[in-house]
């Protein structure tokens, strides 16, 4: 009877250890916080002088954060170069065949010049969002798996760009790094996929990403919808680049990874007592000695399920 009740009492441990274990891995599904812990909002943040010069160097007592208009206390400060988790979203309808090969050596070149700790996938679209990486390998900084996930399949079809960018996000949930970025290079307007507008949105809102975008437009394309990557990169912190011509592509990639390198990570605790919106401004400065910075960061942020809270 005693060898019974130990086996037992030792099953019984170990079916609770393992549910406790796949309660703490497992993410939630069909819900976005903007990150990890619901109570602790995550924030990338650039700074620049009047001269457009990254300032480095600030502590965490140089910023200040408004939520609503009311101060934050910043509970959560990462310096500069910190690793990021990036993912590249890109455009493989047919309109890109032309523009392809540019965009792909722009994006191995970024690769090659990031922290030797970022972590990396790749998303293709066209008719529908295509993971690149191979099964089982979600992040990867093996600069060959990267380059063949950016040449997988061939330009073809329509654009589903809401697609690939809500499950970019989904797939940045994941991360391993609390720094974390989209860039998104595309031709053509949305036209195929089944996410909407709005809800990609929402979506953006309560996700900690920062999203690059860059809009390859070619001037007789009837369906330019420049304005979607415009508020994409707004929202997110990030920023739009519409380039003139292909070559601009890889000086465009080296200032995203200039702008990535000099961010810092700040984070503070929301209102959900006092306050049960669900959608939240944000407004983030800096100064160091007398001296005021320009910063850019998102400007709003979603707390799902804060609405209605007691």
């Amino acid at each position: 009877m005693k060898l019974i009740w130990h086996f037992v009492c030792g099953l019984t441990l170990f079916v609770m250890a393992t549910s406790l274990l796949l309660q703490q891995s497992l993410p939630p599904q069909g819900e976005f916080t903007i990150s990890d812990n619901v109570n602790l909002v995550l924030l990338d943040v650039s700074v620049r002088d009047s001269h457009s010069s990254y300032i480095s160097g600030l502590e965490r007592s140089n910023f200040r954060v408004l939520e609503d208009g009311r101060p934050r206390v910043i509970t959560h400060f990462g310096s500069i170069d910190t690793p990021v988790s990036v993912g590249l979203v890109v455009d493989n309808s047919g309109s890109m065949r032309a523009k392809r090969a540019e965009v792909i050596q722009a994006g191995l070149s970024f690769a090659r010049e990031s922290n030797s700790q970022d972590e990396f996938f790749v998303v293709n679209f066209n008719n529908s969002a295509v993971f690149g990486l191979p099964s089982g390998v979600p992040f990867t900084d093996n600069f060959h798996l990267l380059q063949n996930a950016l040449y997988y399949g061939n330009p073809m079809g329509q654009t589903a760009l809401y697609d690939a960018v809500s499950y970019s996000l989904r797939h940045l949930e994941a991360a391993h790094h609390e720094q974390r970025t989209l860039i998104v290079v595309s031709d053509g307007g949305d036209n195929v996929s089944k996410v909407s507008l709005t809800e990609l949105m929402n979506q953006l809102e309560s996700s900690r990403a920062t999203v690059y975008t860059i809009g390859l437009f070619d001037p007789e394309n009837k369906d330019l919808k420049p304005r979607v990557l415009r508020r994409l990169a707004g929202i997110s912190g990030g920023e739009y680049f519409q380039p003139r011509n292909l070559d601009d592509v890889l000086p465009i990639f080296t200032r995203i990874s200039k702008d990535i390198r000099n961010r810092y990570t700040i984070g503070f605790v929301p209102d959900e007592q006092q306050d049960k919106r669900d959608i939240r401004t944000i407004r983030i400065s800096a100064q160091q000695d007398g001296k005021r910075f320009t910063c850019r960061a998102r400007t709003t942020y979603r707390i799902p399920g804060a609405a209605g809270k007691t």
